[in-house]
């Protein structure tokens, strides 16, 4: 988005041009005020510039900081080198540092906890303790993980039960939260997950609702149907308009939907898009729930 339109954008969504740059110590400076909402930052926004090398996971929370004036970070298990107690622990205190907080992480290919076949459910389970432990140094809520199942709807609503059941108990023990994110598969039915989730029926069992991991099925519905569960929020963005409006999903009506839920957490800004730079992604996705919030900051209790 060029700077003229981003003036043009934030002059008419009435923010002071003083908001244009949103720069770090302007962000930093409000983050004691009351929100309706705070803002986050999803690893996955950067993954180009982590898979290059251009920037790493220790660096992300200062970069994040220093770049966007955001202080809190969702992690991708694959962006990792390892979860050896020595690299936690410098993680750690690199947000410390820097004053970041961890939220969660979003955990990838460690099998299916919805397999078929009881033992590689149960062996998924073994594969997220290590996440379940380095999420618990770090101080995040959460686990994100996927409901990845075969079968028919009803065999699958049954093994992901099952599996999410026995990794949530497990997580007990960590203070930790499973999230599930509408992922691909059944998951990217709203409905469907959402009775995933009742079927569990555990405290720290929740949903991560994304704004664009719905596919075929409506993402307003699907966001809705998640939102009583969530603990969490992803606002995927892909591309905007001359006047910083996404153009996939109308963040004003989905940020409503969110907030008449009464979430009042993060939001988390998860840049997908190919046609702007990541940087350049992330402050548009960022400017455009900054200048939401500030639009609804009247209508809603905090």
């Amino acid at each position: 988005m060029s700077l003229i339109n981003r003036r043009k954008f934030l002059r008419n969504t009435g923010l002071s041009a003083a908001a244009l740059s949103m720069s770090p110590s302007v962000l930093s400076a409000e983050k004691n005020k009351k929100e309706l909402f705070k803002l986050s930052l999803a690893q996955w926004s950067l993954h180009r510039m982590l898979k290059s090398g251009e920037l790493n996971n220790l660096n992300f929370p200062k970069y994040t900081k220093e770049t966007f004036g955001i202080d809190a970070v969702e992690y991708v298990n694959g962006f990792f080198p390892n979860t050896k107690s020595s690299y936690i622990k410098g993680l750690k205190q690199r947000c410390d540092d820097q004053g970041v907080k961890s939220l969660l992480i979003m955990c990838n290919g460690l099998g299916h906890i919805g397999d078929k076949n009881a033992t590689k459910r149960k062996q998924t389970v073994e594969n997220h303790k290590p996440w379940l432990e380095s999420a618990q140094h770090l101080g995040c809520h959460s686990i994100r993980v996927n409901a990845r199942s075969m079968g028919t709807e009803q065999e699958q609503t049954e093994y992901c039960i099952d599996g999410l059941k026995k990794l949530c108990t497990v997580a007990k023990q960590y203070g930790i939260n499973i999230i599930i994110e509408n992922h691909g598969g059944l998951s990217s039915n709203g409905a469907w997950l959402a009775g995933v989730i009742q079927g569990v029926n555990m405290d720290n069992c929740g949903s991560l609702p994304d704004f664009g991991n719905f596919k075929a099925y409506d993402r307003y519905e699907g966001t809705k149907a998640l939102m009583p569960y969530a603990k969490g929020v992803s606002a995927k963005s892909h591309e905007f308009d001359g006047q910083g409006n996404e153009l996939r999903t109308d963040y004003h009506k989905m940020l409503k939907i969110v907030l008449d839920a009464g979430f009042r957490g993060y939001v988390g800004i998860e840049y997908e898009g190919k046609k702007m730079g990541e940087v350049e992604g992330v402050n548009a996705t960022r400017d455009l729930l900054l200048s939401i919030r500030s639009k609804y900051a009247a209508s809603y209790k905090y």
